[in-house]
């Protein structure tokens, strides 16, 4: 028996080291660096590994997963195809290698605008949902059943422009996110200052019935996070530096604005531009970035309203965090700082969500996303 109670032993504990080990990939600007890196991290110490070249790419700046954790997809912000006879970035394909995080190419296609800037997936991973920043655009590309992106099947112009003098000429789709319930996406535009709300319908993008919500004018709608109920949403945006919270019907799409609170501390007066925005697992609380602070900023969030409550402001560490994510664990965080080629690590503590810097710090040149896989 004894032989037999050890070699149980052995496999149980090597069924645990691999359950509490999870890949890391890193979306990021390739003017000095190459593509999509990939690390091993381990949620039981909140170790990040070396990071290893997981696939060569042009600018591969954001990057997302399909629910069955098969595929990858990543935006390629440069041109270098057409869509509509017009100039397009592209939406790259890949397969994982889930032993060593490792991506095969499957294809590509465009993504029916200039400088797609971010990606995303429907919850049944049916489509591959893009919005393009500098042509306005918001489109769906159709999933093929080997995990590949098949030419947009709808897309949409937005119109417009708002109040800031450089920074709102025109429209300037900067996210797409699907809804929990998989019905709807919500693209934020920081150019005219919107959250346009679509139907996701048989694999295509249609206006939802509800209609489009409008910010306070300079605002900047740049990322949206929802709840994990999916009924309340909350949209960073960018130039004014706040968070609004939505209350969210999920049935219908509509949001109804409840609150904006400032994502700095009241003193500070230096420039500031925000990027990301997170909800916690636990949906207990909220984060957001800072670029100029340099922060995150932790918010509560109250469990009657789901409005926000300012807790702490950490430094990154580092120049710029352009992106950051929460391990599906919830207790850790990695903060990408693209200007200083650093990503840090944090604890996050469960009960009051502040953050402590675990004085991990590793090196990768101009990191964009975070995406625990």
């Amino acid at each position: 028996m004894r032989p037999i109670l050890i070699l149980s032993l052995l496999i149980m504990t090597i069924a645990s080291s691999s359950a509490r080990e999870l890949l890391v990939y890193i979306g990021t600007y390739t003017k000095t660096s190459k593509g999509i890196y990939v690390g091993r991290f381990d949620t039981a110490t909140g170790k990040l590994g070396e990071l290893t070249l997981a696939a060569e790419a042009s600018n591969p700046s954001f990057v997302a997963l399909s629910p069955d954790r098969r595929f990858l997809y990543a935006v390629s912000e440069g041109a270098g195809m057409t869509f509509n006879d017009k100039p397009s970035g592209s939406v790259l394909a890949y397969s994982i290698n889930a032993d060593t995080g490792a991506l095969t190419l499957i294809n590509s296609a465009a993504s029916a605008g200039r400088g797609p800037c971010h990606v995303s997936v429907s919850p049944d991973g049916k489509s591959v949902l893009v919005a393009n920043y500098s042509s306005g655009t918001a489109a769906l590309l159709p999933v093929r059943a080997d995990g590949g992106v098949n030419t947009p099947a709808s897309f949409d112009q937005h119109e417009g422009k708002s109040i800031h003098p450089s920074r709102q000429k025109g429209p300037n789709a900067h996210s797409i996110t699907p809804s929990t319930n998989g019905l709807f996406a919500f693209s934020a535009n920081l150019g005219t200052d919107k959250v346009y709300i679509y139907r996701i319908d048989g694999g295509t993008l249609a206006p939802a019935d509800t209609p489009s919500v409008s910010l306070e004018p300079g605002s900047g709608p740049r990322h949206l996070a929802l709840s994990p109920d999916g009924r309340h949403a909350y949209v960073i945006n960018e130039l004014s530096n706040t968070i609004t919270t939505f209350a969210l019907d999920p049935l219908t799409g509509a949001l109804t604005a409840r609150q904006t609170v400032p994502t700095l501390p009241a003193d500070f007066t230096a420039s500031n531009t925000t990027a990301e925005v997170v909800v916690h697992p636990s949906g207990r609380f909220v984060y957001g970035s800072n670029r100029g602070h340099n922060s995150i900023a932790v918010f509560a969030v109250d469990p009657a309203t789901a409005t926000l409550s300012p807790v702490e402001h950490v430094s990154t560490q580092g120049r710029t965090p352009r992106n950051f994510s929460i391990d599906p664990t919830g207790r850790w965080l990695i903060a990408a700082n693209q200007d200083s080629a650093s990503l840090v690590v944090y604890s996050v503590d469960s009960a009051s969500g502040k953050l402590t810097p675990t004085g991990q710090t590793v090196s990768v040149d101009a990191p964009v996303c975070v995406k625990f896989y």
